[in-house]
């Protein structure tokens, strides 16, 4: 069955945050849990971990309600700035940073990302390590030239996108048009890094489905390079558990870290 594009307003009406951390990450049942979170904490590790990528600044665009993402960036960057469309998502960030009864669970993915880095007895100094990094919380609109309207933002040391662009962009024009734009947001010599899935056509949320961007390894290697950027690495997985196809079809799991020019 084929799924139509899911605009922002149906975003708006459809989306839950809480259906989407019960659909994949909450423990022991998340269809996430497993094979895509050792993929995003690890390579996230050994990024944020091998000091080729650190700064001031870095804005997470499209944070959605999850942290896991961040847990290695906050002791390479020592402002983190949050982001997302959907004002639900936001709150439910608000609520993790305040620490607030009954906020989603992450501790499982922070005792993951502290075993990484070889302090599996330290994760609630990782969680408050993050929660004081984290400086603001944004609304983005990763569809419009700067995502940020009306703000203007200075110019950051790095991007981060999770999950984001493929669920954003209608088709793969509307993807290099997104990657151009976000340049603007980079300092020369600033860092982008995307994780996320490639031939997706869909997602549940819930009962609710979603439309997911067919994008392959080489329309995004072509992308960056129109776009201006300097390809660092591009690494893909194909994706070895089919118990959640139902969920979601992607085929495969990639990794893109790339940097803006100096001379621009």
């Amino acid at each position: 069955m084929e799924t139509p594009f899911t605009n922002t307003e149906i975003y708006i009406q459809d989306f839950n945050p809480k259906d989407y951390y019960d659909t994949y990450y909450s423990p022991g049942t998340g269809a996430l849990q497993g094979e895509w979170t050792h993929f995003a904490l690890k390579n996230l590790h050994e990024l944020f971990s091998s000091g080729q990528v650190k700064g001031d600044t870095m804005i997470d665009i499209g944070t959605g309600p999850t942290i896991y993402q961040l847990l290695s960036a906050c002791k390479a960057f020592k402002n983190i700035i949050l982001s997302d469309f959907l004002e639900p998502n936001r709150v439910e960030l608000k609520r993790w940073l305040d620490k607030e009864p009954g906020r989603m669970d992450w501790s499982e993915l922070v005792q993951a990302c502290c075993d990484l880095e070889g302090n599996s007895e330290k994760c609630e100094k990782k969680e408050n390590k993050l929660c004081e990094s984290v400086k603001n919380i944004l609304k983005c609109d990763v569809l419009k030239k700067n995502p940020f309207e009306p703000l203007v933002l200075p110019q950051v040391d790095c991007l981060l996108s999770c999950l984001c662009l493929e669920a954003a962009c209608k088709d793969v024009a509307a993807y290099r048009d997104t990657v151009r734009n976000l340049k603007d947001l980079l300092k020369p010599g600033g860092h982008i890094i995307l994780l996320s899935m490639l031939q997706s056509t869909f997602y549940y949320v819930g009962d609710k489905r979603f439309s997911g961007l067919q994008i392959t390894k080489e329309d995004i290697e072509r992308a960056f390079k129109e776009g201006g950027y300097e390809i660092l690495r591009l690494d893909t997985e194909p994706r070895q558990d089919m118990s959640m196809l139902s969920l979601s079809d992607y085929e495969t799991l990639y990794l893109l870290h790339a940097r803006k020019p100096c001379d621009l």
